[in-house]
């Protein structure tokens, strides 16, 4: 019998209308991402300010779950025939100078004593919160665009990516058996897509007539399909991510040409109505205040990391894209691929759970993270609003 804290759980749902309601003031004013506010209301109800909640197994377990649907929704945003030549040629050659310009920078932190593991730490700054950026640039009508699709790119394979590196290396001592392990991973994966697909072209139309009632089937299927690929992923000791995220791709190709504009609705509320909130509220619960502000060092760390970010990720887009996008949007993609977050987390805890990051590190890795997504988006939709005709 699992011992449940109700009132730490009242607390976080409360936090999170509380984040609703904060950003649906602010949106005609500034398009605030809500994930920041629920990180930060999740610092202050944590044991670190007022105490008010704690991290429970079982509000951890909806946090993990949240996790599950947000890379889902990365994943399901990912449509390979619009990201497709060009645009994801140049995302993976992106993600690759990203790579070196994090191992680089992040081998001479090593050797300046200032992180202990080039590794974790220059894997977690070569990221893209895509699955975070995604509300704000589909509110915002970018998805539609030309950029929208650069950025979708940029963004599938700078998650993508990070995900393979903690499934294969980060998370393991036994990288070939992981990679044989992952192989069959795909290879169920590809079956469930090729039955979904083939399932979809006959049963859609009884999914669709569920929509306004109380089976919910499509709804419900997605979510069996989700949390499965989520807890098969798990229990074959490769990373949860990797499960959400897939399950995303496999539904976008399965509902392929349909009108899935209900649908998406369902599964957005499902989402980012109640999961997804209590993986932000549940980290910020866990960020390290105390470590953070007791210290110079990781205070200083803090404009480290956050210009690092504008390094590995920001550099690669102004250099990669000049011949496609202008000045201001090439500076507005850099922006977007310099926003990190989800996966920052993630590959903290688990350095930290393996002593290859101090908690200090951790802290200033993540708090820089909060930044970015605080400010980086704001900056990045600025600069695509049409200049002003001059007279």
């Amino acid at each position: 019998m699992v011992d449940v804290d109700s009132t730490s759980f009242l607390v976080i749902v409360v936090a999170a209308a509380t984040a609703g309601i904060f950003v649906t003031v602010l949106e005609a004013k500034v398009a605030l991402p809500v994930v920041v506010v629920e990180l930060v209301l999740g610092i202050i109800i944590g044991p670190d300010v007022t105490d008010l909640a704690h991290v429970d197994p079982f509000t951890n377990f909806f946090g993990n779950l949240g996790l599950g649907m947000l890379f889902f929704f990365a994943g399901y945003e990912i449509d390979f025939d619009r990201i497709k030549g060009r645009s994801l040629e140049l995302a993976l050659l992106g993600w690759g100078l990203s790579l070196v310009l994090a191992y680089g920078i992040g081998g001479l932190l090593e050797a300046a004593g200032i992180v202990l593991s080039l590794l974790y730490s220059g894997s977690a700054t070569a990221t893209t919160a895509i699955g975070t950026l995604i509300p704000i640039l589909r509110d915002r009508g970018e998805l539609r665009t030309e950029f929208g699709t650069y950025i979708l790119g940029a963004g599938a394979v700078g998650e993508f990516g990070p995900i393979l590196l903690i499934t294969l290396i980060l998370s393991t001592t036994h990288p070939l058996e992981e990679a044989g392990i992952l192989l069959a991973f795909v290879a169920l994966a590809l079956l469930l897509a090729l039955v979904a697909v083939r399932s979809m072209f006959k049963g859609w139309p009884l999914l669709e007539r569920t929509f306004e009632t109380s089976s919910q089937l499509a709804v419900r299927f997605a979510v069996v399909l989700v949390f499965g690929l989520v807890a098969l992923a798990s229990e074959l000791g490769l990373d949860l991510l990797l499960g959400g995220f897939v399950a995303g791709m496999i539904t976008r190709q399965a509902l392929q040409g349909r009108e899935v504009t209900v649908f998406e609705s369902k599964l957005t509320a499902i989402g980012y109505g109640f999961f997804i909130p209590f993986f932000f509220i549940t980290s910020g619960m866990k960020f390290d205040l105390d470590t953070l502000v007791s210290s110079a060092g990781a205070m200083l760390k803090v404009p480290l990391f956050l210009g690092m970010f504008l390094i590995v990720r920001g550099v690669p887009a102004l250099v990669l894209y000049r011949r496609i996008l202008n000045a201001r949007d090439r500076m507005a993609l850099a922006l977007l691929c310099a926003t990190e977050l989800p996966l920052v987390v993630a590959i903290t805890t688990l350095a930290v759970e393996t002593g290859h990051m101090r908690s200090s590190t951790s802290a200033a890795l993540v708090g820089a993270a909060m930044i970015s997504t605080l400010v980086f988006p704001l900056l990045a939709l600025r600069l695509r609003r049409p200049e002003p005709a001059t007279a």
